[in-house]
């Protein structure tokens, strides 16, 4: 199967295979995070010399979870990263929490707020962990880091503008129709980025709407769930 998933689909396949005994949530996290990794380097070759600075910023689901196991891999690399996290780390999911764990016996974990005060880049690489497939909400208290992540992209090339990757999709669309879940009172309801990560398949949102054009480049990691791709059914339009 290669048509692109709902998110839907995308939640029945990786239940399925957690469900299994195979693998577990933490298992698909470590290798999302690494694929994240190894297309971040494949995409910029240049960046695999050390050292390099990375700003990562987690969201409060899973997909901040895959940012911390990104973090994590990146110091191991030798490189400087900096996590900011949105919400209460006492509130992540089991398998995020796991990783925040991993993640804060290297370095700090700074509140988003911190960020949106500095409104400094100096990095090299801003990986975009906020929101992933699972988004169903505008988000109307990020304005000010969606529109930096969209502005980084806009200037690409510019002096000290950093590469931008997004883990699953850039922050603010929805999965299934591309659309910038714009929010209340208008303004930038979405980021933007270079490069996006996604897991197994790609999803609807990254060809309709305005995914092509938030998106970037599209990878699509391997992650080991083709034996249960079989549970995202048909081609279904329910969400």
């Amino acid at each position: 199967m290669s048509d692109p998933l709902t998110a839907a689909q995308m939640r029945a396949v990786e239940r399925a295979a957690i469900e299994s005994g195979a693998v577990t949530g933490r298992d698909l996290m470590e290798r999302a995070g690494q694929g994240v990794v190894d297309a971040v380097l494949g995409a910029w070759p240049a960046l695999a010399r050390a050292p390099r600075r990375a700003l990562v910023f987690c969201g409060p689901g899973n997909n901040g979870g895959d940012g911390f196991v990104v973090a994590r891999l990146l110091a191991g690399r030798g490189w400087t990263v900096d996590v900011y996290l949105l919400g209460d780390p006492a509130r992540l999911p089991p398998d995020a929490k796991a990783n925040h764990a991993l993640w804060a016996a290297l370095g700090p974990v700074h509140p988003l707020s911190e960020f949106e005060v500095r409104r400094r880049w100096d990095c090299d690489l801003v990986v975009d962990a906020l929101f992933g497939t699972g988004l169903a909400r505008p988000l109307d208290d990020l304005g000010d880091v969606l529109s930096s992540l969209a502005d980084a992209v806009l200037l690409d090339g510019a002096a000290g503008t950093p590469k931008v990757v997004a883990v699953d999709l850039p922050s603010g669309l929805d999965a299934d129709t591309g659309r910038v879940l714009t929010p209340q009172g208008g303004g930038q309801g979405a980021a933007a980025a270079h490069l996006t990560v996604t897991f197994h398949r790609l999803k609807r949102g990254h060809l309709a709407g305005e995914g092509p054009a938030r998106c970037g480049k599209v990878v699509v990691a391997d992650i080991g769930l083709a034996p249960w791709d079989g549970a995202a059914g048909g081609d279904d339009d329910e969400v």
